[in-house]
């Protein structure tokens, strides 16, 4: 009786170390992922890394003996402050730059085999070098006169850099669509990954050009100025004069139409008179003819006197007497006695 009492007792002890054992062994062997986070299992006993997987987001049974080795999986944020570049005029400029880069989890097992944890410096410096040879295009003023082209042209750059020349996984299927000239991913090899992240942000900042380079480009677009003022200068010049002849134009235009208008009415006038005198003459040899008819004229010599004694009372500072007792009594001035 007492041999199985103590075997029971045994039995509990060892059920209940068991069960503690399960209770503490069993919530160590699970380990977490966040989301913003990638995953590799590490032994912790021997500090083996399995790249076999990636994990991601989630809580893993892996074993007491295991944890993971983590990598971020959100954007790696990237300040770059005076980096010297040079420009097509052999000029050095620096700027401050800042890009954003991704992991990809494909590419993760070559990242941590080719560079492990140390991917953040290398991937900086060659960030860097690249920027270097990516301004050799552009003049020290097109900074200021094309900082968007630039700015696109440096992330362009550093974005090949970074992640290769191959295509995106799917990109066939997407909206985007593939890259130009991209390398299909079954014909990829590690050398065309880059250094197997992917660059989506770029941001030019400050460009620090030297002042004696300033002042010759403000000496030369002074000179610009000066040029477009002088042109400015010549074309109201030449307006101005352009301006006088189209009015010199207009004023002798009407000087000629004034002149025409003035001829033409007294033409008109010199027209008018001479009808009217026309028409008096007719009218006047009409009621002469009739006085020489109703008078039984018929003498030229009569006719002439007739003639003349009209002329002579259409003269205004004539005066007509019949003798010298009319002269005396004084002058019968035409219509009056």
């Amino acid at each position: 009786m007492g041999n199985n009492e103590n075997a029971i007792k045994c039995i509990a002890v060892v059920a209940i170390i068991v069960v503690v054992l399960i209770l503490i062994l069993v919530p160590s062997s699970f380990h977490g992922v966040e989301y913003y986070q990638f995953g590799f299992t590490r032994r912790k006993s021997t500090g083996t890394v399995n790249t076999d997987e990636v994990f991601t987001t989630g809580n893993y049974f892996i074993g007491i003996d295991y944890e993971f080795k983590i990598f971020p999986a959100d954007a790696h944020f990237v300040d770059l402050t005076s980096v010297a570049v040079f420009t097509s005029d052999r000029l050095e400029v620096r700027l401050d730059c800042t890009f954003q880069y991704f992991l990809r989890q494909e590419d993760l097992k070559d990242l941590h085999d080719t560079y492990d944890i140390q991917y953040k410096d290398i991937l900086r410096t060659n960030a860097i070098d690249e920027l270097k040879g990516a301004t050799v295009d552009f003049s020290t003023r097109d900074f200021g006169d094309k900082r968007a082209e630039i700015e696109n042209t440096l992330f362009d750059a550093v974005r090949k850099r970074l992640g290769g020349i191959c295509c995106k996984p799917g990109c066939k299927n997407s909206a985007e669509g593939c890259e130009d000239r991209c390398k299909p991913v079954e014909d990829c090899t590690k050398e065309d990954k880059g250094f197997f992240a992917d660059v989506r942000y770029f941001q030019l900042g400050y460009v620090d050009i030297p002042n004696d380079v300033i002042s010759r480009n403000l000496q030369t677009l002074t000179q610009l100025e000066d040029g477009f003022r002088e042109k400015y200068i010549q074309d109201a010049q030449l307006a101005r004069k352009l301006t006088e002849e189209i009015v010199k134009k207009i004023e002798n235009s009407a000087e000629e139409i004034s002149q025409n208008a003035t001829a033409q009415a007294a033409l008109i006038l010199s027209q008018a008179n001479a009808g009217a005198r026309a028409i008096v003459e007719g009218s006047f040899n009409r009621g002469l003819a009739k006085i020489y008819t109703d008078l039984s004229i018929t003498d030229q010599d009569q006719k002439a006197s007739l003639n003349y004694i009209r002329t002579l009372r259409d003269q205004e500072n004539a005066f007509l007497t019949v003798n010298f007792n009319t002269l005396v009594t004084g002058p019968v001035y035409r219509g009056q006695t």
